[in-house]
Parts: structure tokens; sequence; C-alpha cells
């Protein structure tokens, strides 16, 4: 005998008034078996970069042993509680971001690199790079979700007053390449996150905002009778995921209305873009919270967060350093401007940890949302003082479904190209090459387990 009900298509969404919200996974999704079997929920894998700027202090990330991971050194000290969900790998090199007569720079050819294993080039004509890894996938993918890629980011050298040349804006500021001339700029404002992911799609203008904000209601207002009729045909187990689900959406609204109102208060005429926080913890809180809801609705399966463009001076009052970021990296061996590196490094893996939190709390499946991932986290530098580019910084959070184990610190033999792990992800997110950028060879997965 078999069971027969009307299922609830995986890529549902709620509608009105131009507004789509993308649902999370939910037991109506899964097709009615028969008696006496288990129900089993296939989640889809995701993959996504989260790149932090200036390289690492090295000696306060790379613990003094391999294998199982135990006590990890200061910097990454807040992914403690992590650590059977993270893989260090160690010694991997991007030799494409080392120096070249008509280079764009190490800060740019560090990031410019980083997901494509490209020499980027800076010429007075053009700028090149290549087609990065994320977009390879993105394009693979592109039928299965409502957008291909999402690109974050947190800041952009031409607001920030420091970027040299267009040229070099164009590789510090951008992760994402769709072809070796055309980078895909990050979204830094908050709010222009949340339109795209839950609008119509038209991004406002500030004035245009503006103008509606004394009538702007809740998105999921939009959306009330597509929610209730929804409800009333869902079990107990459902109603709460999807209760729990909205929650998330309508608390990140509430952030983003909290932080436009305060930099009003603040100054009304400032010209920076609008609803930024100033706050470094709560802007990376709001942009990581968005990136779980579209992975949770399966928006996008492909996501890359660049968590403060490279070569960045921004300084971080919040935790007391008034100084650049960027000059404190070439503190020539000074022991203040080590400990202020140190200090900003364990700042980001504090936000890193918070964000993990998060991933893990959100079920999935019979799982955690966090198991049916690929986050890497890393720069394109190692040592910022001295510009190096092999033994990258690099942390692998989430286990691909089982297919990676965890809890480990893997370190391959000298200048292993960081190009061999982006084959073995795309490998895994179903896109097989034989050649991207310098690879030598796959790592492979079973090596990793």
């Amino acid at each position: 005998m078999t069971i027969t009900r009307k299922t609830l298509h995986r890529r549902s969404f709620l509608r009105g008034m131009g507004a789509a919200i993308g649902l999370p996974l939910l037991d109506a999704m899964v097709p009615a078996l028969a008696i006496g079997q288990a129900r089993a929920v296939k989640a889809p894998l995701r993959m996504a970069f989260a790149y932090v700027p200036n390289g690492i202090i090295m000696n306060e990330w790379n613990p003094a042993y391999e294998g199982k991971l135990g006590e990890l050194p200061r910097v990454l000290k807040p992914m403690e509680p992590h650590r059977d969900d993270i893989l260090m790998l160690g010694n991997l090199t991007h030799n494409t971001g080392r120096a070249l007569l008509d280079g764009a720079g190490d800060h740019g050819r560090c990031s410019g690199s980083y997901l494509t294993g490209i020499q980027v080039k800076k010429t007075t004509v053009d700028i090149k790079a290549g087609v990065s890894c994320d977009q390879i996938v993105a394009k693979h993918l592109a039928d299965q979700t409502r957008f291909p890629s999402l690109e974050v980011g947190m800041e952009d050298a031409r607001q920030a007053g420091d970027c040299d040349s267009g040229y070099s804006c164009a590789y510090t500021n951008n992760l994402s390449w769709k072809s070796e001339t055309q980078p895909l700029p990050p979204i830094l404002d908050p709010r222009s996150l949340f339109e795209r992911l839950f609008g119509n799609g038209v991004i406002l203008s500030p004035e245009a905002r503006a103008r509606e904000a004394d009538y702007r209601r809740s998105i999921l207002d939009f959306v009330g009778e597509d929610t209730k009729r929804l409800e009333a045909s869902l079990g107990p187990t459902d109603r709460r995921k999807l209760d729990e689900y909205l929650t998330s959406i309508r608390e990140v609204e509430r952030q983003i209305e909290r932080t436009e109102t305060a930099n009003a208060q603040i100054d009304p005429h400032m010209e920076k873009p609008y609803g930024i926080p100033a706050d470094f913890a709560e802007h990376f809180k709001l942009m990581t919270d968005m990136i779980t809801i579209a992975f949770q609705a399966d928006l996008t399966r492909v996501v890359t967060f660049l968590i403060t463009r490279e070569g960045t001076s921004r300084p971080y009052r919040e935790i007391g350093i008034a100084d650049g970021h960027h000059p404190c990296t070439h503190h020539q061996g000074k022991p203040e401007l080590i400990e202020k590196v140190t200090q900003i490094n364990t700042y980001h893996t504090t936000q890193l940890s918070a964000w993990v939190d998060k991933l893990k709390s959100t079920p999935e499946g019979g799982a955690r949302l966090l198991d049916n991932m690929m986050l890497v986290y890393g720069a394109g530098l190692s040592d910022g003082n001295r510009h190096l580019h092999e033994d990258l910084p690099t942390l692998m959070i989430g286990n691909a479904a089982g297919a990676i184990k965890t809890g480990r610190r893997v370190v391959y033999r000298k200048e292993t190209p960081m190009c061999n792990l982006h084959l073995a992800m795309m490998d895994r997110m179903g896109v097989h090459m034989e050649h991207f950028g310098d690879a030598t060879g796959e790592l492979s997965f079973a090596e990793l387990t």
C-alpha cells in the first residue's frame, strides 16, 4: 500500500505585490513514501567563499601540529566551539599572485587571482583576470535557483578614498569574474541585498528609498494572504519551521530599519551608501543572516563574500584600533603593530564563529544547514608584511554532505596550488574540469576523509 498526497514544490514562493519569498525545505516538499519507509530529504549542496584582506599573523593562525584539531591558536580561538566542523588546509599557494612587471600590485593580484588562478594584469588599456570558479559553478546551476550566484561585500575602495586607480579597484573590490574582463561587483548595502532577495529586483536609489520610508511595510505584509493559505495546508512541524524562517526574515528587516534610523540620526547628510551600518559586526551579521536565508530558501547555491576589500585601510574603532588595517600589516616586526593586526584578525574570526553558529542551528532535511555546505574562509596573502602568497590561511567549514572529514589539520607539500582545491570543490558541485587556473591536479576528497 502506498501513501499518496500532493506535495509542495521545492522552489515554491510566497508572493504578493511584487514580493517573492522563497521557502525553506519543508516536510511537505518530500514525496509521500510507502508505509514503513523512512522519509529521505536530500538537501542541495552549497559553495561559498568568505575572503578577508591583508593577510593574517600566521604564527597566531597555524597550530604547531597536524591531524586532529585540539587547542587552536589565538586568531582561531573563537572557532574552538566548531573544531569538529572545520578543516584547516596548509601550504596552499597562489603562485599567480606573485609579482609581474606589468602586474596590478600585490593586493590586486592576490584578490584578483583568488578564485581564478590567473595572473591578473593592469595595463593602460584594459584589465584582465579570468573566469572565477564560483561563476563556472553558477553557470552550471543557473536553471536550478532564482539567482545563479550572489556577490556580497562590506566596503568599496572608491568610497573609502584609498584606491589608486580604477584598474586596481577592479581587482581589490571583486572576487567574482564572469569573464576575463567582467568582474561582478558585490552588493554592499544591506537594504539593496534584501530588496534583491525578496523584492521585485529593482534596486532603488537612496532618494527613492527615502520617499518610500514613511509608508514602507514589512515585506511579510505583502505576502500575508499567501502565507495564510500555505499555513492552512501544512502540518504542525512545517508550520513551526515556516514561522521560524519568516521570523528570521522579519528580524533582518528590523535590523536594517534600526541601522537606517541610526545613520539618519548621526548625520543625515553623510555621503555613504544608504543603510550601511557603521559598526563592522552589525554589518557582518546583517549580510551573513541574509546569505543564510538565501541558502535556506535555495535562492542560490553559490556565494562570494568580500569581508572588506583587499588592501583596505579601514580602522577598527569598535575594538579600540584607530589605525588603518593595511598600514598596520606593514609592521616591520614592531610588536605593537603586530598586536593590532592580531586583534583585527581575531575580531574577524569572532564574527565568523557567530555565523557558523547560525548555520549549525538552522535545521535542514534532518541535518544542519552547515552540513550541506563547503564554506571556505581565507585570504589571498599569508604574511601581509612581506606580501607572501604561499601557505595561505584556509579553512574549509562544513562537510559537503559527508564528503569531507572535518576536525583536522591537513598540510600539503609546499607550493600546492590553491586551484587544486577549487577543482575538487567544482567537481563536488557537479562541474568536472581537467584544468583550471594553475592547478596541477584535484585535491581528492578521499584524501580529506
